[in-house]
């Protein structure tokens, strides 16, 4: 039988959707179901915490990114095997990469699954004019099949009954319950979103907690038979066509402190290896596509986790792919590695491959300063250095050109990916090539992505699914550096 998907969405951003998508997964299993999550959009965080209350990766599902095939493909894939599909959504459900399509939105993905959608909202200050505002989502775009109605943060019996009535009566949307305000089951926040679960945000009382409080007050029942069955796939195999599948949990590398286990990356066969690949993965170095590194052992790496924080030294491997995070809040520890630091200048400078994206970026240039005006000494590969800033973010699509070949591929191959970060650089030397030319989505185009011997660097975040050779074309890089 095939696994039945829902799409939880949100009015707005803020409503409590990743609280409430968090206390479904964990009341969904209580109920002995596989369960298996996605995330609409480009975040890093969410997925990870998914993946603690699943014990399975969750997956990114970008309209703007990926397309649509690549959207059903991998929800077919991954929900192969599973009970239920939950995706949650991203911002408000209609929000995605402009203000006058559907592109990258909640509502689009939910409409290529033709799966019924969830609406999160946050009744703290209404009463019936939730009803309002849920006929005007019905109403704005009829092609979506909006399906139930949870209200968060009500004030009491009473409060929930109000806006049950008001939306009975006016909507044909279900309602399906309402939670609480309890601040206990909120999750903390900083300057990038929610708190990670490399840190041990989510845990096990959290968890508890948050499904204690939906088993409670959604109907579970209602809200399962609303689901829809997933397409079959066309095979089971991979994005490659390898057939690779994902290992048991492992625990984070050392140095992450309670933090919890989470999925492990696949793993190909010994005849398929062809090459080694450092993955940097602690609490410092985190956000990772969980496609990206699927993609890469389907085309034959072996995927090793290694810690900048921790370890002295880089593994014994091919090629390193450090991706973003918050070093910024490591910026201490990182510097306190010099070890580690001077091993992976080396390994640069041996003209090995690397690929550092965001915080590998910040890694791997001359110094960090933090928000507190502290300066740390980093890698040095990239002769530049890197200063938060106490307010504001870049952050968007972005689609990248190549325009000379790199580790990642030949010349005019076009990908895309997202930028997210509170960090600048400060002016890198006119003779540093840069590889990239970064047009933002509804913006102009600038040069970026800076080579230097064979580490690539830059603040966007690509994701592999967006163009298949990606992944091929850096293990290729890797294997031909032994």
């Amino acid at each position: 039988m095939n696994a039945r998907v829902l799409v939880v969405s949100g009015a707005a951003s803020g409503v409590g959707k990743t609280s409430i998508t968090l206390g479904l997964l964990a009341a969904l299993r209580r109920r002995g179901l596989t369960v298996q999550s996605f995330k609409v959009g480009p975040d890093f965080i969410d997925p990870g915490l998914h993946a603690v209350v699943t014990g399975r990766p969750s997956y990114n599902l970008d309209g703007w990114m990926c397309g649509r095939q690549r959207v059903l493909d991998v929800v077919a894939r991954a929900s192969a095997g599973a009970d239920v599909a939950v995706v949650e959504g991203v911002m408000g459900c209609f929000d995605g990469v402009d203000g006058v399509s559907e592109d990258g939105s909640t509502a689009q993905i939910a409409k290529w699954l033709d799966a019924p959608v969830v609406l999160v909202l946050d009744v703290a200050a209404a009463a019936r004019s939730a009803a309002a505002l849920v006929l005007g989502f019905e109403r704005f775009d009829p092609a979506l099949r909006l399906a139930g109605i949870i209200g968060n943060r009500v004030g009491g019996a009473t409060h929930a009954r109000w806006i049950a009535d008001a939306i009975r009566g006016a909507c044909r949307a279900e309602w399906l319950g309402a939670i609480a305000h309890d601040p206990s089951l909120t999750l903390p926040e900083r300057h990038l979103g929610l708190h990670t679960a490399a840190e041990g945000a989510l845990t096990p009382d959290l968890t508890r907690r948050l499904g204690d409080a939906i088993g409670k007050a959604v109907d579970l029942d209602r809200l399962l038979a609303l689901a829809t069955p997933i397409d079959a796939p066309p095979s089971t195999v991979g994005a490659s066509g390898t057939g690779s599948a994902w290992t048991p949990e492992r625990p984070w590398p050392r140095g992450v402190e309670g933090a919890h286990p989470v999925p492990a990356v696949p793993t190909p066969a010994t005849a398929r290896r062809r090459a080694r690949i450092g993955v940097a993965r602690d609490a410092a170095f985190q956000f990772y596509y969980a496609e990206n590194l699927e993609r890469l052992c389907e085309a034959g790496a072996e995927l090793i986790w290694w810690s900048p924080l921790s370890d002295p030294d880089v593994p014994d491997v091919d090629g390193l792919y450090l991706g973003g995070g918050y070093p910024e809040l490591h910026a201490a520890a990182l510097a306190d590695n010099a070890s580690v630091r001077k091993a992976v200048r080396r390994f640069a400078e041996a003209g090995r491959p690397i690929y550092a994206e965001c915080g590998g970026l910040m890694f791997l240039a001359e110094s960090l300063e933090d928000v507190e005006g502290r300066v740390h000494p980093m890698v040095g590969v990239l002769p530049a250095s890197v200063r938060m800033r106490p307010h504001g973010l870049t952050i968007g699509y972005a689609e990248v050109t190549l325009a000379a070949d790199c580790p990642l591929g030949a010349a005019a191959t076009i990908v895309r990916g997202q930028e997210f970060h509170a960090s600048t650089l400060g002016p890198v030397p006119a003779a540093v090539p840069r590889v990239y030319r970064v047009r933002a989505a509804g913006g102009g185009e600038r040069a970026e992505g800076f080579l230097l011997g064979r580490a690539l660097m830059s603040y966007v975040h690509l994701h592999f699914a967006s163009n298949p050779s990606l992944a091929g074309a850096l293990v290729d890089a890797c294997a031909a550096s032994r």
